[in-house]
């Protein structure tokens, strides 16, 4: 049996001012997927996680998520989503375990310490838990964010740079909570530079260029970068 449709973006475009950040972009991605969408910096990466979130709305075009409408059913996809922002937007005097206490009570799920520390377990931060975060660098601090993101238990999942400030082993951590979404059937697309790990990782690709979606396909298949774009991505 064909795979449900999770996401669906049709002719999607978004302006800031005069400047078109998004322009007629259209995709698909079924239940289950792991995709990625790179491309180089202002390519219209962080604004297409946005759109999909219901954070901002698009100027034109429409997106389904799980079937609902982002403009008219607003509430239903904030529920199916969850987003990982490039800020953390953590409350940096508190613990680690109270943040995670903080959300949880939020979304009124289980706040009890046992539960909180295995997420902070999921992201190698169990030992920290009861450290504010205002000592954390600022890759525990992005693997605190994703711990908040593993709470939600969303079915789509949007990861801005997941592997932004993170060591190897900080980079470890997320693709094994990216496998771990896989296996518990989310969908998840991810923005990120780290083409090799993405192939590696993912099943399906998205490009932006200026905005505008040039690729579309298997990861496997993700074209190699030249030239000028390739020095860019590997200084990044």
């Amino acid at each position: 049996m064909r795979p449900m449709i999770a996401v669906a973006a049709a002719g999607v475009c978004r302006r800031y001012g005069r400047r078109w950040a998004l322009t007629d972009v259209s995709f698909e991605l079924p239940e289950g997927a792991l995709a990625m969408v790179t491309g180089r910096n202002g390519s219209g990466k962080t604004t297409l996680l946005r759109v999909l979130a219901t954070a901002i709305r698009a100027d034109r075009g429409t997106v389904r998520v799980l079937g609902h409408d982002a403009r008219g059913d607003r509430e239903a996809v904030r529920q199916s989503t969850s987003l990982l922002g490039h800020r953390t937007h953590l409350y940096e005097p508190l613990t680690a375990l109270e943040n995670l206490a903080i959300a949880a009570r939020f979304l009124r799920a289980d706040a009890r310490r046992p539960v909180l520390l295995e997420r902070l377990e999921q992201v190698g931060l169990a030992h920290r838990a009861d450290d504010p975060v205002q000592t954390f660098s600022a890759g525990m601090r992005q693997r605190l964010a994703l711990a908040r993101v593993l709470q939600q238990e969303a079915r789509i999942a949007l990861l801005d740079e997941p592997y932004g400030h993170l060591d190897a082993v900080g980079c470890q951590f997320v693709d094994r909570v990216l496998q771990g979404l896989r296996a518990r059937g989310a969908t998840v697309l991810m923005a990120t530079h780290l083409l090799q790990r993405g192939r590696a990782l993912c099943d399906r690709a998205l490009v932006l260029e200026e905005g505008r979606l040039v690729f579309a396909g298997a990861a496997a298949d993700l074209p190699e970068p030249t030239g000028a774009a390739a020095a860019a991505a590997e200084a990044e």
